[in-house]
C-alpha cells in the first residue's frame, strides 16, 4: 500500500531538517474534495531554492496523516522544521511545532508565510516558533537555513524583483498522495482534476498579488507587486511539464487576477496558441470592470487562447455590498460581464465548440448586507448561465482592512484555534446565518425570481452543495 510506504510511521532521514507540508489532517489520504489535494507553491519554490544550493531537506505532511500521534513518530529525530504559515494552516502550524519541540528538544522551527506577515502578534505568541520570517522568502531562506542564529526571531525577509528570477519549480519535491486509492487519480506530480479541465492538471502562477484594495483581502498586505513572469517562461514549463510528468490536460493559473497587463495578455494571445505543445483549456481570475474596460481582450483570450473557466470574484449582486467591500466593481459592470460571456459562449456554440463557463465567487453574511442585497446577489447567479458557482460566507481574516475593523470590535467569531474555511461555520457576531441557509436551501426563491426571465426562474435555486471554504 503506498499509504504505508509515503510517509512511513517511522522512516529513515536522508537529512536533518524536515520541511512539513501543512492542510488537514487526511487531506491526502481521504480528501473531501480536489482542492484539498492542490500543492503549495510556496514549499515547492523555497525548497527548490534550498534543494538547488545543496541544503536536502526531508519531507512530511499533515495531509498525509490521519492523526497527530503519526506525526508525532514521524517528526522524531529532526534537528530543523520548517512550515509556510496561512491564516487557515495555523492551528495546525503551532500543535505541529508543539510536537516536533516534545519530541526534539532542542530542535529549531523556523516559520514564514502569510499569517507571519499579517498577524505576527500571534505568531510570536506560540513560544515553540524560534525564527518568523515576514513577507517573501526566496531570497531569505537559504541564508536563514545555513545559520539561523543570525537572524531576530521576527525579521523582514526579502524577496526577487520579478517572478523571472524565480527557478521553476521541482515539482517531486511536493508531497506525494498517501494511500493508493488518491494516487490513481492524483497524476503525481501534477495534479488531480477538480471539474475545471481534463487530468493532468498543472497548477501554475504568472503574477503575484492583485493590486485592488478590496476590504476583505488580505493579500495586500502580504507581499508586494512584483515582475510578472515571462510569458515564453510561462509557455516553456508547461511544455516541460508535459514532456516530462504529462501528457497534460489542463491548466489552472493560480494569480488572484490574471486579466491585469494588457500588454502581456496579448503576448499570451500571440505565442500561447503558437508555442504551446496543445492549445490546453485553462482556468484563470478576472474582474468585472477590468473586462468591461476591455472586452475585446477578454473576448480574444477567450476565443483563441482556450481560457475555457473564467473565474470572477463578483462578491455581491448589489451596489451597496460592493460599496462596502470596495470592490471598485458595480452591478452593472457584473451584468455587462455575464452578458459578454453568454454572448461569446453561444457563439461558440453555434460554432460547434464547447462554449466558456463561468466560476463565479459569491460571497453572503457581509457585516451591514441586508436581505434584498442578498436577494439581488442571488437573482444575479440565477441570470448566469453555465456557471459553477462558488459561495462563501464572508471570513474577516486579519490582515483585511474589514477584518481588522471587526477583530478589533470584538465581532469575528474566527480566533488562532479555528481560523478555517469550512464553509458552514458562523464567522461574524451578529449576522443571521440561519436566513443565508434557508436562502440556500431556496426558501426565498419566489423572493428572489422577481425581476427574472422565465428562463432563468426554471434554472436550480437550490446553492447549499455550492457552498465552499472561505
Amino acid at each position: 500500500m503506498l499509504g504505508k510506504l509515503w510517509p512511513r510511521a517511522k522512516q529513515s532521514h536522508a537529512s536533518n531538517i524536515v520541511w512539513l507540508d501543512l492542510g488537514d489532517l487526511g487531506d491526502l489520504v481521504h480528501p473531501n474534495g480536489p482542492h484539498e489535494q492542490w500543492q503549495d507553491h510556496g514549499l515547492g519554490l523555497l525548497r527548490t531554492i534550498l534543494h538547488q544550493n545543496g541544503i536536502l531537506t526531508d519531507l512530511l505532511s499533515t495531509r498525509a496523516v490521519t492523526s497527530w500521534n503519526q506525526l508525532r513518530k514521524q517528526l522524531e529525530g529532526y534537528d530543523m522544521l520548517i512550515m509556510n504559515v496561512r491564516s487557515y494552516t495555523f492551528p495546525v502550524a503551532y500543535r505541529s511545532a508543539k510536537i516536533f519541540k516534545e519530541v526534539n528538544p532542542n530542535g529549531l522551527v523556523l516559520t514564514g508565510g502569510m499569517h507571519a506577515t499579517v498577524a505576527p502578534d500571534e505568531m510570536t505568541a506560540v513560544a515553540e516558533f524560534d525564527k518568523i520570517c515576514q513577507g517573501p522568502g526566496e531570497k531569505t531562506i537559504v541564508d536563514l537555513v545555513r545559520a539561523p542564529q543570525t537572524f531576530p526571531r521576527l525579521f523582514m525577509g526579502v524577496g526577487a524583483k520579478s517572478m523571472a528570477e524565480w527557478p521553476m519549480i521541482d515539482r517531486t519535491l511536493w508531497p506525494r498522495p498517501a494511500s493508493d486509492r488518491l494516487a490513481k487519480t492524483f497524476n503525481w506530480p501534477l495534479e488531480p482534476e477538480c471539474g475545471w479541465g481534463p487530468p493532468a492538471v498543472a497548477t501554475i502562477l504568472t503574477s503575484r498579488v492583485c493590486p485592488w484594495q478590496c476590504v476583505f483581502c488580505n493579500e495586500n498586505s502580504y507581499i508586494g507587486n512584483m515582475g510578472r513572469r515571462p510569458v515564453e517562461m510561462i509557455i516553456d514549463e508547461l511544455n516541460y511539464l508535459d514532456r516530462t510528468h504529462g501528457p497534460l490536460g489542463s491548466v489552472v493559473i493560480h494569480d488572484s487576477m490574471f486579466f491585469q497587463n494588457p500588454s502581456w495578455l496579448e503576448e499570451w494571445i500571440e505565442k500561447y496558441p503558437s508555442k504551446a505543445n496543445k492549445l490546453w483549456p485553462y482556468w484563470a481570475a478576472a474582474r468585472a470592470d477590468t473586462v468591461r474596460q476591455w472586452p475585446e481582450l477578454f473576448a480574444a483570450l477567450v476565443r483563441e487562447t482556450n481560457w475555457h473557466t473564467v473565474s470572477i470574484g463578483f462578491e455581491s449582486g448589489s451596489d451597496r455590498v460592493l460599496r462596502i467591500l470596495n470592490k471598485e466593481c458595480t452591478e452593472e459592470d457584473n451584468y455587462f460581464a455575464i452578458d459578454l460571456l453568454h454572448r461569446i459562449g453561444d457563439e461558440m456554440e453555434a460554432e460547434g465548440k464547447q462554449p466558456p463557463v463561468f466560476w463565479s465567487n459569491i460571497m453572503l453574511g457581509i457585516p451591514g448586507e441586508t436581505h434584498e442585497d442578498a436577494f439581488k446577489t442571488m437573482r444575479m447567479l440565477k441570470y448566469m448561465r453555465r456557471v459553477m458557482p462558488s459561495i462563501a460566507f464572508y471570513a474577516p481574516y486579519p490582515g483585511s482592512a474589514l477584518g481588522h475593523q471587526l477583530i478589533a470590535e470584538g465581532r469575528s467569531l474566527m480566533t488562532k484555534d479555528n481560523y478555517h474555511r469550512f464553509p458552514d461555520d458562523e464567522k461574524v457576531k451578529g449576522v443571521d446565518y440561519q436566513f443565508y441557509r434557508d436562502l440556500l436551501a431556496g426558501r426565498y426563491d419566489d423572493e428572489i425570481n422577481k425581476g427574472l426571465d422565465a428562463a432563468a426562474r426554471r434554472r436550480q435555486g437550490v446553492f447549499t452543495g455550492a457552498l465552499t471554504k472561505a
